[in-house]
């Protein structure tokens, strides 16, 4: 009978060790068990009130910053949006550079064009010095013909000349040669070409 009495003994202990509700088993009967029991509850009503959950549920979750379904369409949005605006700012580029392009070979042709003129002017001017300087040349010439004349001799072939071309020559000529030339001159025209070169 002890036997029997320590097996009851023991049975009893395992027993007791059986029905005492471990940590999990509270865990589960005292926070899970209610938490469902009030979602129920919750849902119950709002379907009562026309609320959708689910949405309301999937609108929260998208508009949360970490999700990935935020994150891949903003940014698709904004690189449309960029990939747009880059386009039009390389065509407002494009017409620029043709624009300039343009005003380029207007310049280059401007620039040529005045090159050419440059050029037809230079030519023009250096022959008008080359014709100059020939003129001086003949015209020192003539004058150094008439200085070494005979004043009776260069007074009649001065008086036959141009006014113009008299007046010229005889201002060019010193003091002495023009009043031997003008002594034989006859007095009138003498005293005119004198009027003439004083002018």
């Amino acid at each position: 009978m002890a036997k029997n009495r320590i097996k009851e003994e023991m049975n009893i202990e395992e027993i007791k060790e059986e029905k005492s509700p471990g940590i999990f088993q509270k865990l589960f009967y005292l926070v899970l068990i209610p938490l469902l029991f009030v979602v129920a509850i919750l849902l119950v009503v709002a379907s009562f009130t026309n609320i959708n959950v689910f949405e309301k549920a999937s609108e929260l979750t998208d508009s949360l910053p970490f999700t990935s379904k935020n994150k891949t369409e903003e940014p698709s949005i904004d690189f449309n949006k960029k990939i747009v605006e880059l386009e039009a700012e390389i065509k407002e580029k494009e017409a620029e550079i043709e624009q300039l392009k343009s005003q380029l070979e207007k310049a280059t042709a401007e620039t040529e064009n005045n090159l050419a003129k440059q050029q037809q002017l230079q030519k023009q001017i250096e022959s008008l010095e080359n014709q100059q300087s020939e003129s001086k040349k003949e015209f020192d010439d003539i004058l150094s013909t008439f200085k070494q004349m005979s004043a009776k001799t260069a007074a009649p072939i001065i008086m036959e000349m141009s006014d113009d071309k008299a007046v010229k020559l005889l201002s060019s000529m010193d003091p002495e040669t023009l009043s031997a030339i003008l002594s034989k001159m006859d007095p009138v025209e003498a005293a005119r070409y004198t009027e003439l070169i004083s002018q």
